[in-house]
């Protein structure tokens, strides 16, 4: 089908998301084609404030500042850590409403392209530097997840008085965190496991 260029432009746009196809892109450009403009002007709005967020300093979660909602709120328990691996697993974990600490995200897994920035020198200097008592590790149940969590375990193990815990087993291997739903993930935070 031949499109005018900006029409193609932005299927490629598209299309370079994770799991969009072309199909897929089409579609959702497509829809968009037929919405109001209005409508059409906010979502490029949205689309262009991307550009002013940034990472949080020091839990490296998504931020309009320095820090991010969770960091700053004072009401959290700042003694508890979850580690996890991207930015979405905390949306998922805060559904739940069952966890009142902190996050710290890796930004991936030790092996593979997607672990070579990640952030485990940062979570080591925070456990250190800011009393923390528990950390929770909320990688994704998978064979890559599992050898992150044992590898920060190792990690972590010299400090005194520090618990390590993993998420119970009520989400299936292989599975990600982002799609669990918030009473699988519950029974994972209340049922988690002292690592040994």
């Amino acid at each position: 089908m031949h499109y005018p260029k900006p029409f193609k432009k932005l299927i490629e746009n598209f299309s370079s998301l994770p799991s969009v196809g072309p199909k897929m892109a089409e579609r959702l450009v497509l829809y968009l084609f037929k919405q109001d403009k209005t409508r059409l002007q906010e979502f490029s709005e949205n689309l262009l404030a991307i550009q002013n967020l940034s990472s949080c300093r020091q839990c490296f979660n998504v931020s309009e500042g320095e820090l991010c909602e969770i960091c700053k709120d004072s009401n959290r328990d700042s003694k508890t850590i979850c580690v996890v691996e991207e930015p979405l697993d905390i949306i998922s974990i805060e559904r739940t409403g069952a966890f009142r600490g902190l996050y710290h995200v890796l930004g991936g897994v030790i092996f593979g392209n997607n672990g070579k920035d990640n952030k485990i020198n940062e979570l080591v200097a925070r456990v250190k530097n800011e009393g923390i008592t528990e950390v929770i590790f909320a990688t994704n149940p998978t064979t890559e997840g599992d050898a992150t969590a044992l590898y920060l375990k190792k990690e972590l193990a010299n400090i005194s008085d520090l618990k390590l815990t993993r998420l119970a087993r009520g989400m299936s291997t292989g599975s990600d965190i982002e799609y669990a739903d918030e009473i699988t993930l519950n029974s994972a935070l209340a049922n988690r496991r002292e690592m040994k």
